[in-house]
């Protein structure tokens, strides 16, 4: 009986034991350029996407050992190696990520190309990529991605979470078509088309100290345990030139990286979070939790958009989501938003 080996993963990519494999009988330049017509260089891409050979494999709807041979035939026809691996991660070698930031744009064309021509046929297939904060996650984005679903049930969403400094890098590396995030400042990588100038307060329940306090501030808010946001989440970079006034030597805090979590401890009662209310409508709509604007003197609002890539032409599927997801934004009602 023929024993039936395990099944090749991302390990497969790359050897544990550190040897490469012979890259003796690299493809000359001219032989080479055909190699990116092959499916290897699709492959590829879902794997550089993905950093998993399963997950690549699922996406494209094909075996993982099919991924982890065209990607091992394209790293031989090249001469280098494309992944390598970190612990127990797969991540992109030197080689891969320069082949991986060109071959983007080769392959965009034909994604749109596909898509528009699955419009013309009627099938109204193909793929948005959406990058959002993790607020944004928790306020209006699942409604909103599920009103769009029911209405294009044939296109494809791929939602990332992460801080707003990432949304922007995802927009600025063609990694996604759609970004949620709040923006600082002008960046010249993204533009906010729609947005939304929300304030910035404090959240608690309606039986704390703090909400008899009639004009609340930083100061008085320190005074009581309080949870804020770790520097990675943008509001904290706009509140720590204030939280800094507010007391020579600040109190112990609870800094979190994650917005879900300040409103989880505000919900216990002990604490009162600073935070805007995206992420925490249901809870302020539901009376379980309140919020409060802080009135510190020159507290700027925490600027929150729907944005794209700069310069960039939306193709058929990303173009009917952005268009979706403007008509919802012009529709939603945030407590402290302050119309742009």
């Amino acid at each position: 009986m023929t024993k039936t080996g395990p099944k090749p993963d991302a390990t497969s990519l790359t050897k544990t034991t550190g040897q490469s494999r012979p890259r003796d009988h690299a493809l000359s330049p001219a032989l080479l350029a055909r190699v990116f017509h092959q499916p290897s260089l699709i492959y590829f891409n879902a794997v550089a996407e993905c950093l998993s050979v399963r997950e690549a494999g699922r996406r494209l709807n094909i075996a993982s050992s099919a991924v982890t041979r065209q990607v091992a035939q394209l790293e031989d026809a090249l001469g280098l190696e494309l992944f390598q691996r970190d612990g127990r991660r797969l991540k992109l070698a030197p080689a891969g990520e320069i082949l991986y930031r060109h071959s983007r744009r080769l392959i965009l064309p034909i994604e749109a190309a596909v898509s528009e021509l699955d419009m013309l046929r009627g099938l109204k297939t193909g793929s948005v990529r959406v990058a959002t904060v993790e607020s944004v996650g928790l306020a209006f984005l699942p409604r909103l991605l599920a009103d769009f679903g029911r209405r294009y049930p044939r296109l494809h969403l791929d939602v990332s979470v992460g801080p707003s400094t990432e949304v922007i890098a995802r927009l600025a590396d063609e990694r996604a078509d759609i970004g949620f995030g709040f923006v600082a400042r002008p960046n010249e990588q993204v533009e906010v088309a729609v947005r939304r100038d929300v304030r910035i307060g404090v959240v608690m329940r309606p039986d704390h100290p703090l909400a008899s306090v009639p004009r609340l501030t930083l100061a008085a808010a320190i005074a009581h345990p309080m949870a804020v946001a770790k520097p990675e989440i943008s509001i904290r970079n706009v509140i720590e030139p204030f939280l800094q006034k507010s007391a020579l030597v600040l109190p112990p805090l609870i800094e979190v990286d994650s917005i879900r979590m300040l409103v989880e401890l505000a919900l216990l009662g002990g604490y009162a979070s600073v935070m805007t209310p995206i992420g925490v409508q249901n809870e302020i709509r539901s009376g379980t939790l309140l919020f409060r604007p802080l009135e510190d003197a020159g507290l700027p609002t925490n600027r929150f958009g729907l944005m794209v890539r700069a310069g960039a032409s939306l193709h058929f599927a990303p173009a009917v989501f952005y268009e979706h997801a403007k008509h919802h934004f012009s529709e939603l009602e945030l407590p402290g938003a302050i119309e742009a």
